[in-house]
């Protein structure tokens, strides 16, 4: 039997076809989708992934005024970036970078997701990265509660 993890990578890699190939509109990378779905019992994390995507995409636009980084380069420079920003804050600044509230704690999603995401801001625009990655991930997650059924409550 898969893993809740490996069901929900893989109904977001369809959802993300059919957005493309429907919508032509990208959903923040392949596998996003099916990694924010299983977080949306901590919406914190998915604010604070989606803030550190807007960071990071900030950081590259930047960059771009003083540096020619385009195609390959650009690609590597934002995954780089995502992966530095998120040990970095992870290891030196972790209180800071984890946030509580009522006891929970959240966290940004991943090491490369909120590249994977920036990169699409970068390609599409903001708001339609925004606003297709949302919503291919609520399609994601009711995809998994009808196939999960009452599993999906304690995730």
């Amino acid at each position: 039997m898969l893993s809740v993890l490996t069901l929900s990578i893989g109904v977001g890699l369809v959802v993300c076809l059919l957005f493309i190939g429907y919508l032509g509109l990208m959903t923040g990378g392949m596998v996003v989708p099916g990694y924010l779905a299983l977080e949306m019992n901590h919406p914190g994390s998915i604010v604070l992934t989606l803030v550190d995507s807007l960071i990071i995409f900030f950081i590259v636009r930047v960059l771009s005024n003083f540096l020619v980084i385009y195609g390959r380069r650009r690609i590597a420079l934002i995954v780089l970036i995502a992966f530095l920003l998120g040990v970095a804050l992870r290891s030196v600044f972790s209180s800071y970078y984890v946030a509580s509230y009522f006891g929970d704690v959240f966290t940004v999603v991943g090491y490369i997701i909120p590249g994977l995401i920036a990169l699409s801001m970068d390609r599409q625009g903001i708001v339609e990265t925004l606003c297709s990655l949302l919503i291919a991930s609520c399609v994601v997650r009711l995809v998994l509660i009808i196939l999960l059924g009452h599993t999906m409550s304690t995730l």
